[in-house]
This record gives structure tokens, sequence and C-alpha cells, in this order.
């Protein structure tokens, strides 16, 4: 099997030239024939009328002399084909010799008066003939018209071999043009290739130029620079997610490294002890806590998460986890309410939903000051439900309402040391809402507070 495209191409354009010419070839030899044949015909056609036109005014001349009519018209007729004058199945003048069995065979034919008679069985390429009845001073003679086919014949032979010497000429180049026409065309494809063979990992922003190429390859180096594009921001984000988780990691490292490093440069009291270990548990927690979330993302982008969904009532579940973040908000001084219509069934992932409730109020708590309010709305209907979080707190700014999804991202990086976030709350919400083929939406304003809005579909 060929592989090579650009031969391919040219095969394929051979072998359609190819039945093309001959389907083009036996068209115009059948036209050919036809037309000829049909030339022969008409010619016999009007030859014999003549001669009957000229029979009657023979006999006028001759005072009805048939022999002498027939032979004039014989005499003056100055014609290619054969023409015979008939009375009582016997010749009595003709232009040409007639032979007895082409005679025969005329007079056999069961046909009308002015009829094209086919005689294939004459000659060596056959024959055609008319004959048509004349009448003149009471006299009536039957008038053949004869034409061989032979000349006929000739001229389509010459026909074939023209065909046959031209179509492997036309055949070659036909060959010769559709590699060169496939060439041309696949040019810009060896550009993209080579192109493509200079973009690595370092230079992923570059791009494949094709210039004025088809609109075919313009529409596939499109979709390639498409590709590059989605590469090139998976490349910055994974790099950005190792240098974020890389930061995140290294503190907490630090401080267990250092608290141990303290505790054992000499003996120390009991207490000093405890309190060394206390930090090293806290920071414990919180890499336990980082390393969870990081596993989370890593099997929900391969694909490896499955839900486990079930029926539960979507009011209970979001008031379990307003009494669950209820102390957090009461030391910061801070009013947390609820709102529901009522029971509200609904079927998923009951954990992965309370994280992504917890995740939001935890969150919204964390930004507001105290004296704020936070506010959790859950609102049902038949297509859907929607949990509305809304707080007072700062808001987040416009340059950053756009990120605040991705992950290891901060709007405020001052503050979220010491708050305890990681910046993938976020992203494990959007990754929890759109698992449930739900969405996400911030509406939010600095100064006035933040509002996420999650559709989840029933």
């Amino acid at each position: 099997m060929i592989r090579n495209l650009r031969f391919r191409i040219t095969a394929w354009y051979v072998a359609f030239f190819s039945l093309l010419f001959l389907a083009f070839g036996a068209f115009l030899y059948g036209f050919l024939s036809h037309a000829l044949l049909n030339r022969v015909d008409s010619t016999l056609m009007s030859q014999a009328r003549t001669a009957a036109a000229m029979f009657g005014d023979e006999m006028d001349e001759e005072q009805g002399d048939l022999l002498k009519a027939a032979q004039g018209v014989t005499v003056n007729l100055k014609m290619d084909n054969r023409v015979a004058i008939l009375s009582g199945g016997q010749i009595l003048s003709s232009t040409g010799p007639v032979h007895p069995h082409e005679l025969e065979a005329i007079l056999s034919r069961a046909a009308p008066d002015s009829a094209i008679l086919s005689l294939p069985e004459l000659g060596r390429h056959g024959k055609h003939a008319v004959r048509i009845a004349a009448t003149a001073r009471g006299q009536t003679v039957l008038i053949l018209a004869i034409a061989d086919l032979d000349p006929v014949a000739s001229s389509l032979a010459e026909v074939r071999h023209l065909l046959w010497i031209s179509m492997p000429l036309l055949v070659a180049l036909a060959a010769l043009g559709g590699y060169w026409l496939a060439s041309r065309g696949l040019a810009p494809l060896g550009t993209m290739a080579e192109q493509a063979r200079q973009i690595t990992g370092s230079n992923l922003d570059r791009r494949l130029d094709i210039g004025a190429a088809s609109e075919e390859l313009e529409k596939l180096a499109a979709a390639f620079n498409e590709l590059l594009a989605r590469l090139d921001q998976s490349f910055e984000s994974m790099r950005r997610f190792v240098a974020d988780a890389s930061h995140e990691l290294r503190t907490p490292t630090a401080i267990i490294r250092g608290e141990a490093d303290v505790a054992l440069t000499r003996e120390r009291q009991p207490e000093e002890y405890r309190a060394s270990l206390a930090v090293i548990l806290e920071e414990g927690r919180r890499l336990s806590r980082l390393v969870d979330d990081l596993l989370n993302l890593a099997r929900a982008d391969a694909g490896h998460v499955k839900l486990h969904v079930e029926e539960f009532y979507f009011n209970d579940l979001m008031a379990e986890c307003c009494r669950s973040v209820q102390p957090l908000a009461a030391a910061r001084s801070i009013e947390l309410e609820f709102r529901a219509p009522g029971d509200v069934p609904f079927r998923g992932d009951q954990d992965l939903l309370r994280r992504l409730v917890v995740n939001l109020l935890d969150n919204a708590i964390r930004y507001t000051p105290s004296g704020g309010r936070v506010s959790a709305a859950l609102e049902a209907n038949g297509a859907e439900v929607r949990i509305a979080i809304a707080d007072t707190g700062c808001g987040i700014a416009p340059e950053s309402a756009p990120h605040v999804f991705d992950r290891f991202y901060r709007a405020d990086k001052g503050r979220s040391r010491e708050d305890g976030g990681f910046g993938l709350g976020l992203a494990i919400v959007k990754w929890i809402a759109e698992s449930h083929h739900g969405a996400i939406d911030l509406a939010t304003q600095p100064g006035v507070g933040t509002t996420f809005t999650i559709t989840l579909p029933r």
C-alpha cells in the first residue's frame, strides 16, 4: 500500500483522469460513428429522391420510353454512391455495378419505401441502401441507392488509432501534472511540519505560519495553533501550580524542621517540648490538608473521582454546614443566617456537596470583617437548585475576579497565611459544581461584599 500522500493523490488523479478519458473517447467514438452513418443515410435518401424526380422529367422527354428514361437518369447523376433503376426486378440502368447478391439482399428486406436498409452481411464492413418507388406516365420503377461503409470504417479506424496513441501520452502528462499539483498543494504541510519540529516545551508561545495557503490548510493550522495555545496555557498552569505548591509545602516544612532543631539543640523543660510539638502538629495538619486537596484535584483532573450519588434533602445538608461553621462566625462576631424554602430533595454526592458549601461559607467568614453578615440561601424549582453564599466583606478587585478559581490564587496575599488558606478552596468548589454538571457565578463589589451563586441541575 502506498503510504506517501503525494503519490496516493497522484495515483487517484491519474486513475480518475484515465477513466474520464476512456469515457470521453467512447462517447466521441460513438458520436462520430453515429454522425458518419447519419450522413451516409441522408446522402442516400437525397440521391434516391433526386433520381426519382429526374425519372419523371426523363419520361416526359423520352415520350414514355422507360429504358431511355432510366439511362438518362443514371447518365446525368454525378454521385459517389451507386444508383440503380429497376423494373420488374430487372436493372434497367445503374451508375455502377450492382451484384446479384446485393440486389437480392435489398429486395428481400421487408421495409417500406423511403426506408434506410442496413446490410451488414454485404462487403467487409457492410452497406446501407435506400429504395424508392417512382411513377411517371403510368410506368413504375424502383430506384435503389447503395453506399459502401468502407470509408466510414476507415475514418473510424483512424479515430481509434488516434485515441490509442494519444491516451498513453495524455495519461503520462496527467501523472506529471498531478504530481506537480500534489507537490505544490502539500508544500504548506512540509512547512507546517518543519515549524512544528522547532516548537518545544520552552517556546510554546510560537505559532504556525503557512502564509496564503488553501482554506483547508488554514483551518488545520488554526486548529494546531489553538492546540498550542491550550498546551501553552496548560504548561504555564502546571509550572505555576508546581511553583505555588512548592512554596506552600516549603513554609510548613521549614517550620517543622525549625521547631525540631530548636527542641533538639539542648535539654528543655517538658512545657517547651509540648509547645514545639504543638507547633509541629499544627503544621503537620496543614500539610495533610494541602496534600489531600492536591490529591483530590489531581484525581479530578485525571477523571478518577467517582461520584457517590444518593438521595438527600439539600436544605438539611446546608443547615448542617451552617451549624458546623457557626463557631468560626461567632468567634469573629459575624452574623450567619440561612434561608431555605422547605424540603428540597436532590440526588448527588452528599460529601462533595457538603465540602462545596463549607468551603464557600468558610471563605465568606474569613474575608468578612467583625460585625459583618454572611447569608446562605437555597432556592429550588422544577429543573435546578440554586445556592447563594453572600457576605458583606471587602469584596474582590475587578482585576482579581477572573482568577479567584485558579489554584493557589489569592486576592489578599497578606492575609492568607495567617487565615490558614492555601488558595485551593474555590478551585475545589468549581470542580465539585462542574462534576455535578452545574456552574458557579461570582458577583462582587469592592468594599460592599461578594456573592457566589451555584446552579445545579436536579
